[in-house]
């Protein structure tokens, strides 16, 4: 196009703007705001605002600088500008606050030490953040010994980043708390208001207060350590994208010259999503346009949008730029809507409306935003939003499925469509159904490799090389499931067979899968397999054989490439039908070693291993992102993601409260006081989400349908989100109860991939089985395990499989073998007196020692101290009353209760006569076994079976009154917890059992053996987080899906 091709194309477009958009184009001088809600053409404004400046001035493209909150938001931009203002588009200064930052100071390095540093990766933040924490001494708050002792990492990440991010100092922050806590007696909300057991109505609510105060020892806590945790990162010559902001602000700060030639170079300064911009970002802001008595700077936004924010801030930068030029300022409103039809914009605004005080125009006088349909093509529409309620949330996808499908056949293009919802999951099992019911649709989602079966299945091959490279023989666990992985086509059961064989080896010759397979390489016995599978083993053992060989001879990337070559993964990539997304995900993997060993080009696979579990422990993704279909099709959306787009139907599924304003987070963070903020208009939790819900209604152009199913699939209610009972409040909208036929149903769940099908494994050799179960026993773990997850009880007590010792287990058995050894040496001496406390730390200490391999370095030691800690304080709080007639890890064996043999083995018995008390060492939370895990109870109809520990305790009780050659009387069982509670308590949980007890869980006994004796474990328990069904799913060694929950209604 000619430059006069491009005059006439913006003169088109100026000439289409209404009287409020023209008035923001045409005041290019001085500070102008534009408030400008959905759908009234803010990025339309932004570029015509350009093409007017470089029209109307003397000024160069080069002269404008745009900053954008996004990326997406810069190429948009760019796009829109080039329509009528040609090549010059590539001219114009178009950024995000960060690729402008990294202009400024890759065009200035002299004033910078970004070239001294690197990027710091999210591992390398997780192992800076752990070596903060280690470091805190005994008396910060913040510190733990037991559980998640780096529970607030990603805590501490987030508030140094919003610190960073803010402009926030240290001085700052324990300035604000301190106001906070001295003003929190004059607030309202910590003056009692009814009478209670404690207080009185006007009585300050002391108990409140000190709830209160203590989240602020925490924050301060933390805060102080910004300055350690910057210290960290600079002696690793590591920076983040937080500090780049910083760093400029600095260098203007102290380089006038440097700041004076930005300013010169920018006479037009326009700032896109202003009510997200962070501190910092607005402090850089001021620097480009201070001196200027009437700067040119226009800013545009909408606080009803900001979604991006933090908690409490999502005016406040629009209130200030008010407040700064409150004389000489230009606020304009955009509120004709070119996108939607009025019923859907009067519900979105009764929506908001509920915002109250923390919206800016109930804070700046004498703003209206009122949206007034304007688009000719739809103001004569009179189209109502639908409220839909679904059964269940599988009638709700089934329901939107079968309306979508409809509208398809009426000829609706499918790019005219979206599913918007508010997490990934629904999205995600939506998609299945969609695909296998054909329908078109895209979607865009980030993917953990971590959590991808193929992936996971080349991680654990590296895994185990690295396992035996750094401990030989150490890795059974992990070639146990590598022997499934169908790449090997091994049969099961004579995978079963070795594992058996070794476990079966006594203690003094004990072995591993991978010495037996290179024993057998000489042996040759052929009485133990057919020919297929002792061929297909043997392979793959030459196989891991000579990877690790190679890995002390390739590099990292050398030896993945072999084993993709060599190990048949390719093979099977190239004969999959997800041939392309299977290719995606190993160039995945590859690319990620491949960027690793660019940091650091000696990295071998130990390290690479210990990195990469690292990462997975502490939920950092190795990402990849799904992109499915293209935008012309259905597009499946989260609300988050919904932002800027617009579609004429939009479906807005799961609106339940639960998944909205009641949704509970895991972990939320230290809490900031109010007086940090430079205003008092802060922002709830609530006011949050009810503008994320805004935002999404607001993408329908005519067709609104809000749904949520009112009961889950087991039948227990749900409620609507509280934002639908306030739309319906004001307004009377179809409120539809939708009923989906039997054959509707019964597609959907035919098609429909449940994650919790029970899945089954085939049959293997009988004769084998047989020959296992004529030889089992009956102990509680077993019991346990089956009535847990059958398909677990088969793998862990018939099979065998073998286990890779964790740090939990070891610690555990380092605590037992300390109190073993007190009891013993006790009984030992001839005086009957305990060990000194000193002895007692030194045998705990020794079996940690004796297992130093399971732990990691830092782990090590941290659980070292906090063993000789609790133990001690044990030890102090017990030697005086302790039971001193005592029999230590007993075995008690050849017991048979209602034809059922019984085993097992006891940590402590206490006697008074034949009298028992039976002692179970336990480590772990007691808190949480109680209340999260429901270990005491007995059967209820929440856990028809009952508890772990109660059904320990009754079996004990059985066990010991069937040693005939005792005659004991079991009087309790006590769980000894050797972790003290948050109160530094110790517990110890008695059981005391009743006749009733011991019949429900002698019947248990005596169902489970007939069921494991006619072979009932093929089929595992179908829950979620199961590791068993999930190890069968993976590796696609089930022959059939069961519903459990529906096959258990049938009646017979």
């Amino acid at each position: 196009m000619s430059g006069d091709q491009y005059q006439q194309r913006f003169e088109e477009v100026y000439n289409r703007l209404n009287e409020k958009q023209r008035e923001a184009v045409d005041n290019t001088e001085g500070p102008v705001m534009v408030i400008a809600g959905p759908g009234t053409g803010k990025t339309q404004i932004l570029a015509s605002r350009i093409g007017k400046i470089l029209r109307d001035t003397d000024f160069m493209p080069q002269n404008i600088l745009c900053l954008t909150y996004t990326d997406a938001g810069t190429v948009a931009m760019r796009k829109r500008l080039t329509d009528f203002i040609g090549p010059d588009a590539y001219r114009v200064n178009i950024h995000t606050f960060h690729s402008f930052c990294n202009e400024v100071i890759q065009d200035n390095l002299g004033y910078f030490e970004k070239n001294s540093l690197d990027l710091i990766s999210e591992l390398e933040k997780i192992q800076l953040l752990k070596k903060l924490i280690d470091g805190f001494d005994k008396q910060n708050p913040l510190k733990r010994y037991r559980g998640d002792v780096y529970f607030d990492m990603n805590n501490l990440s987030n508030l140094f980043s919003t610190m960073k991010r803010e402009g926030w100092t240290v001085d700052y922050i324990k300035d604000a708390i301190k106001v906070y806590i001295d003003d929190l007696p004059n607030r309202d909300e910590f003056i009692c208001k009814r009478a209670t057991k404690n207080f009185k109505p006007g009585d300050i609510r002391t108990d409140i207060i000190e709830i209160e105060v203590e989240k602020m020892a925490r924050l301060q806590a933390a805060v102080e350590q910004f300055l350690v945790f910057n210290s960290l990162m600079h002696a690793a010559n590591r920076y983040d994208f937080d500090d780049m902001i910083n760093w400029v602000i600095r260098a203007f700060e102290q380089n006038p010259n440097l700041l004076a030639d930005y300013k010169e170079r920018f006479q037009y300064i326009l700032v896109d999503e202003y009510q997200d911009t962070s501190g910092t970002q607005n402090k850089l802001i001021r620097q480009l346009i201070n001196g200027e008595e009437l700067p040119n700077v226009f800013v545009v936004g909408d606080d009803d949008q900001s979604i991006y924010r933090f908690q409490g801030a999502n005016i406040e930068n629009m209130e200030q730029f008010a407040g700064s030029f409150a004389e000489t300022l230009l606020t304009i409103v955009l509120t004709q809507n070119y996108r939607s039809v009025q019923n859907i914009l009067d519900v979105s605004m009764t929506l908001i409306d509920n915002n109250g005080d923390s919206r800016l125009v109930n804070q700046l006088p004498g703003l209206s935003k009122q949206l007034k349909a304007s688009n000719d093509k739809l103001m004569h529409l009179n189209i109502t939003p639908v409220i839909q309620r679904y059964n269940t949330p599988r009638d709700e996808m089934a329901g939107i499925t079968n309306t979508i499908v409809a509208l398809l056949e009426k000829g609706v293009p499918a790019g005219k469509i979206a599913v918007i919802y508010r997490e990934n999951r629904f999205g995600e099992e939506l998609a299945q159904y969609f695909r296998l019911k054909g329908l078109p649709f895209y979607s865009k989602r980030n993917v953990n490799l971590f959590e991808n079966p193929f992936a996971r299945k080349v991680l654990t091959i590296l895994r185990y090389l690295a396992a035996e490279l750094d401990t030989p023989y150490s890795g059974d666990d992990l070639l146990f499931k590598i022997m499934h992985f169908d790449f090997y086509n091994i049969p099961p059961v004579e995978i079963a067979k070795v594992s058996i064989r070794v476990a079966e080896k006594g203690y003094a010759e004990k072995s591993s899968i991978r010495q037996y397979l290179q024993e057998w390489q000489t042996t040759r016995s052929l009485t133990l397999f057919t020919e297929a599978p002792e061929l297909a083993m043997m392979e793959l053992s030459k196989m891991m054989e000579g990877w690790i060989k190679e890995a002390h001879n390739l590099t990292l990337q050398q030896l993945f490439t072999s084993i993709i070559s060599k190990g048949g993964i390719l093979t099977h990539i190239m004969d999959s039908p997800e041939k392309m997304w299977l290719m995606k995900i190993l160039q995945a993997l590859f690319d990620f070693i491949k960027e690793e060993t660019r940091r650091n080009p000696d990295l071998s696979l130990v390290p690479f291993v210990e990195m990469v579990d690292l990462m997975e422990a502490n939920k950092i993704p190795i990402p990849l992102v799904q992109v499915s279909g293209n935008e012309k099709e259905i597009n499946l959306i989260t609300a988050h993601g919904s932002k800027g787009l617009e579609f004429e139907y939009i479906f807005l599924a799961g609106t339940n409260s639960h998944l909205w304003e009641k949704k509970k987070k895991s972990n939320s963070g230290f809490s900031f006081p109010d007086t940090v903020f430079a205003t008092q208009s802060t922002s709830t939790d609530e006011q949050e989400l009810r503008r994320l819900f805004y935002v999404a209604i607001t993408r329908a152009e005519k067709y609104l349908y809000i749904s949520y199913p009112e009961f889950r699939l087991d039948g227990k209610p749900l409620e609507p989100s509280m934002f639908i009972a306030e739309i319906l409040e004001e307004h009377q909208l179809p409120d539809e109860k939708v009923a989906l036929s039997e054959e509707d149903m019964f597609a959907f769940e035919a098609l429909h991939y449940s994650k919790n099908l029970a899945p089954e494994i085939a049959r293997t050799d009988q004769l084998f089985i047989d020959n296992l179960l004529a030889s089992f026993t009956m102990n509680v773990t077993a019991l346990n395990n089956y009535l847990d997850c059958p398909l677990g009880f088969f793998y862990k007590n018939l099979v065998r499989i073998p286990t890779g010792r964790s740090e939990n287990t070891e610690f555990g058995s380092a605590v037992h073998y300390a109190l073993e050894k007190l009891f013993q040496k006790m009984q030992e001496a001839g005086n009957n007196t305990f060990p000194t406390r000193e002895e007692f730390i030194k045998d705990f200490i020794w079996s940690m020692r004796r297992n130093r391999e399971c732990f990691a370095r830092e782990s090590f030691e941290r659980r070292k101290e906090y063993g000789k800690e609790i133990l001690t304080n044990y030890y102090n709080t017990y030697i005086g009353t302790w039971n001193k007639i005592v029999s230590v890890e007993r075995n008690v064996r050849n017991i048979v209760v209602s034809g059922v043999p019984l085993k097992g083995k006891v940590d402590k018995l206490e006697f008074e006569g034949k009298q028992v008390n039976v002692v179970d060492y336990k480590t772990g939370d007691y808190e949480k076994a109680i209340r999260d895990y429901k270990k005491f109870d007995r059967p209820n109809e929440r856990n028809p079976n009952g508890g772990d520990y109660w059904r320990q305790a009754v079996f004990y009780k059985i066990l010991l009154e069937n040693y005939r050659s005792k005659s004991w009387r079991v009087a309790s069982t006590e769980f000894d917890f050797i972790e003290p509670n948050r109160q530094k308590i110790y517990h110890k949980e008695k059981v005391f059992i009743t006749a009733d007890d011991i019949a429900t869980v002698t019947q248990q006994i005596v169902d489970t053996w007939t069921k494991i004796q006619n072979k009932d474990f093929y089929t595992g328990c179908g829950k979620e987080a199961c590791v068993w069904c999930n190890f069968v799913k993976d590796h696609k060694l089930h022959i059939a899906l069961h519903d459990l929950e529906e096959e258990s209604e049938i009646q017979f």
